[in-house]
């Protein structure tokens, strides 16, 4: 098995994990029909705005929920999963890497990143922002609670792991603007899609 980078533990990752935050339904953060809902909104504001869907990579992919939203949304895109957790790997035949340095021969169409960056210091969640610029061709939502999440009590903390970083949101935004345009939502467009985009679809205007 190949080393994979990042600031994230890996020891962190293991079946004990696993079995608090998505498998136990005390302690579960994992609601399939959150991600149904969420896989809905993501899938049909791509379809609107015509972005064509033929690849997905879910970079942190889990227990591979987004795999059955890709297949009823976008039924002939070829999804692949990456996973930083080798239990999960093991478990379910992901390939294992990181999104702090995760190469790909070609840029996917659309990049799901969901939960995983508030796991990198600083210097690491900018490094995967930027890399995940290289990685879409596309689309990207990004999933990832930020410092004001904790500070406005967003956030449920019986069921949110501790052990994440508290960036700012600006953060996320600011690095996240270097490689896309914002949309809402989480969703972001690659400037290699080339479409046109109304003033207001963006978020901020720009």
């Amino acid at each position: 098995m190949k080393p994979v980078s990042g600031s994230a533990d890996a020891a962190i990752f293991d079946e004990a994990y696993y079995q608090r935050f998505y498998f136990d339904k005390k302690t579960s953060v994992v609601d399939p029909a959150h991600t149904e809902r969420l896989g809905a909104f993501v899938c049909s504001y791509l379809q609107y705005l015509r972005v064509p869907v033929r690849r997905v990579l879910d970079v942190g992919c889990g227990i591979g929920l987004w795999r059955d939203v890709i297949a009823r949304h976008f039924p002939q895109a070829q999804f692949h999963g990456v996973e930083f957790s080798e239990y999960l790997c093991e478990r379910f035949g992901w390939e294992r890497g990181s999104v702090v340095d995760y190469k790909a021969r070609t840029p996917y169409d659309l990049v799901i990143c969901q939960g995983v960056l508030p796991y990198l210091s600083e210097a690491d969640v900018q490094k995967a922002m930027r890399n995940l610029a290289r990685l879409s061709r596309g689309a990207l939502y990004v999933e990832a609670v930020a410092r004001e999440d904790w500070e406005q009590d967003v956030v449920d903390e019986q069921v949110t792991d501790p052990r994440m970083f508290q960036h700012p949101a600006q953060l996320y935004r600011r690095t996240l603007g270097e490689g896309f345009t914002e949309l809402g939502g989480g969703v972001w467009l690659s400037p290699q899609a080339e479409l046109p985009l109304f003033a207001l679809e963006r978020a901020g205007g720009r």
